[in-house]
């Protein structure tokens, strides 16, 4: 089957072609329907069908004889750890858990947040949870206090388990403090803590309250899964909302099951028994979708990695685990890719690796620029494929359908629509612009399943956030264009397109001139107001490692490449060089903050920022360029 012939037979049917997917899940009562409409924007998928996640992602592969096969990989280069745990064996490690969790009162529909690194117990807590039909959260391992706070005031979790702590490069990050302090903040306080102590840091527990990992499951008795309702909310995954106040989006069983067994196949061509890598946390939706879930509900192999991609110890470490594990398909951020082409822009390391079972690349988190995507795929000599999604979706929104059809790559495009989603390029008035013209990226309802039903306890925000923008449309917030082959190319945030005398234009588009330069590594464009033409761009520019060269003549020759790629229009005139960009934890750079530093607006330093100093070397260098007063 082509792309064309499968997105057309969902065109044509959707129900028929949601309901062939739904085939591929055990249910323990099947789903009469696929698509159920609340009304007002609001829809439900296989909502009357009866299944466990849990079930799905473990108990059915040890059923059908496959419990010897590995299920986890754990590879821990800041602690020196490999392990693997088989399905078998993960399938009892969860039932025990999920026992415990259950002699302590937890039942179906209660909330448990989980506050852990990247080590596999934080995927036994997320499988636990799912087994008797609890809730969970994972809040990111480390999040500051009153961040955790928020989150439990707005889930109410009966139980919270966490790690004594994280282990970075050089440093271990003291988790229990954070969570006793969050608790002491918050209103709603849980009815117990379970805490797994970490060799590296032992915690101590407060009395009457915590218990550790070990002693909480003593003498228990394992648990078998229980059936919950297609629309039973599997998580709650907090994502950051522009008013401060987290968002907390839904994913509902059925829909999540399906759309992630689908993708496996049809997205990244793997077939059950497949090693799956994707180098992200389980604290973000790529962790919940491609570290657990998708992967295990398909019956692959998932690498569980505590690292990072350069430091631990070096710019070689995804293809030392590439060749360690046998990865057939990796997942990483384009963020993480340009980390280690500033550290080895010749691409050494790569050679010194066997990697020749690697199959693909895929990426998505940020903008994949062109520049990046060519270094990847000359130095590892296999397809590099940006795909586009959010925490919202779950799943790709767009992306180049491997499994189905090895799509022409674009350098710079997510490649074409998923069944499910039908993406249009509107203006601001909400109607569809021409190929090739820049506008608001938004999708017409209803949104496939897998991807948010709703936001916890906040319908009102969810309807505001997303739906009532462009009637009859989910706001995807992103801006970008289509062109005359149906591939998008998502330029920036809304926030991020710019207007410049009057002219609209794309900070994203830019930024891919500026990465062209053979000594830039990474880069970074934002809009600051200027009284004469509303805003103009400014440009910061990371050099690759090793790069000597006069700062000053950088700056005039990626001026002079904006100038002869997209025109005098665009106004740029000044950059800078920097040592590191503001990015959060999973690798977003904070443009919005930096324009907020630029402009002199209040603004508060983000909760998930990696690097508090970044932006202290962004304030200086803006205020060198004349901004920030």
């Amino acid at each position: 089957m082509t792309y064309a012939a499968m997105y057309a037979r969902w065109q044509k049917n959707p129900e028929a072609f949601w309901m062939e997917a739904a085939e591929t899940i055990a249910w323990d009562r099947a789903p009469t329907k696929a698509l159920s409409d609340k009304d007002d924007g609001l829809y439900e998928w296989f909502a009357d069908g009866m299944t466990n996640t849990c079930y799905n992602a473990v108990d059915r592969h040890v059923e059908a004889g496959r419990g010897a096969q590995v299920a986890i990989i754990y590879d821990s280069p800041v602690t020196h750890t490999k392990r693997e745990i088989t399905y078998g064996e993960l399938r009892n490690r969860v039932a025990t858990l999920a026992g415990a969790l259950r002699a302590k009162g937890v039942e179906k529909g209660d909330r448990v947040i989980i506050y852990m690194p990247m080590i596999p117990e934080a995927l036994e807590a997320m499988l636990a949870c799912a087994r008797i039909g609890a809730v969970h959260s994972v809040v990111f391992g480390g999040f500051a206090a009153n961040e955790l706070a928020v989150r439990i005031d707005d889930a109410k979790p009966k139980a919270i388990l966490a790690a004594s702590a994280g282990i970075e490069p050089g440093r271990t990050v003291h988790y229990k403090p954070l969570l006793d302090a969050a608790v002491e903040l918050a209103t709603h306080k849980p009815d117990f803590c379970v805490i797994f102590q970490r060799e590296q840091q032992v915690a101590q527990l407060v009395d009457g309250r915590d218990v550790s990992w070990n002693d909480f499951q003593q003498g228990v008795q394992p648990v078998a899964c229980v059936p919950v309702e297609g629309n039973h909310p599997a998580y709650i995954l907090y994502t950051s909302g522009t008013t401060g106040q987290p968002k907390g989006v839904i994913r509902h069983t059925g829909g999540h099951l399906v759309a992630l067994n689908w993708t496996m196949r049809h997205i990244y061509n793997v077939k059950p028994g497949d090693v799956f890598w994707a180098a992200s946390d389980v604290g973000w939706v790529v962790g919940h979708s491609y570290i657990c879930y998708g992967p295990l509900i398909h019956g692959n192999t998932t690498v569980v990695f505590e690292g990072k991609p350069v430091g631990t110890p070096d710019a070689g470490t995804f293809w030392r685990v590439i060749s360690d594990h046998k990865v057939k398909a990796f997942f990483t951020a384009p963020t993480a890719l340009r980390a280690v082409k500033r550290e080895d822009p010749e691409g050494d390391l790569a050679k010194t690796y066997d990697i020749s079972g690697l199959q693909a690349v895929y990426l998505a988190g940020e903008r994949a620029d062109p520049d990046t995507i060519e270094w990847a795929q000359k130095h590892l000599n296999v397809p590099v494929i940006d795909h586009w999604w959010q925490t919202e979706t779950g799943w790709a929104i767009a992306a180049n359908p491997f499994g189905v059809e090895e799509l022409p790559i674009k350098p710079g495009s997510p490649a074409v629509p998923m069944p499910g989603y039908q993406v249009d390029i509107l203006d601001d008035a909400g109607h569809p612009v021409a190929a090739g013209t820049l506008g608001a990226i938004a999708i017409k309802l209803p949104l496939p399943p897998g991807t948010l039903p709703n936001l916890w306890n906040a319908t009102a925000r969810f309807k505001d956030s997303y739906l009532n923008t462009f009637p009859g449309y989910y706001e995807t917030g992103d801006a970008g264009i289509k062109d005359e082959d149906g591939y998008l190319y998502i330029m920036a945030r809304t926030d991020d397109v710019i207007n410049v005398a009057g002219h609209r234009l794309s900070t994203g588009a830019m930024e891919e001139v500026l990465a062209g330069h053979a000594d830039v590594a990474e880069c970074a464009v934002i809009g600051v107001s200027d009284a004469l033409r509303g805003q103009i761009p400014v440009g910061f520019l990371c050099l690759n490692a090793g790069c000597n060269r006069d700062h000053s003549d950088i700056v005039a020759e990626v001026v002079e490449r904006v100038r002869d790629k997209i025109g005098p229009v665009a106004a740029f005139k000044t950059a800078c060089v920097v040592d590191r960009l503001p990015k959060t934890r999973s690798g977003k750079i904070l443009r919005g903050t930096m324009v907020s530093i630029a402009d002199g607006a209040t603004w508060n330093m983000p909760a998930t920022i990696d690097d508090p100093t970044s932006l202290d070397q962004i304030t200086s260098a803006l205020k060198g360029l004349g901004y920030a007063k």
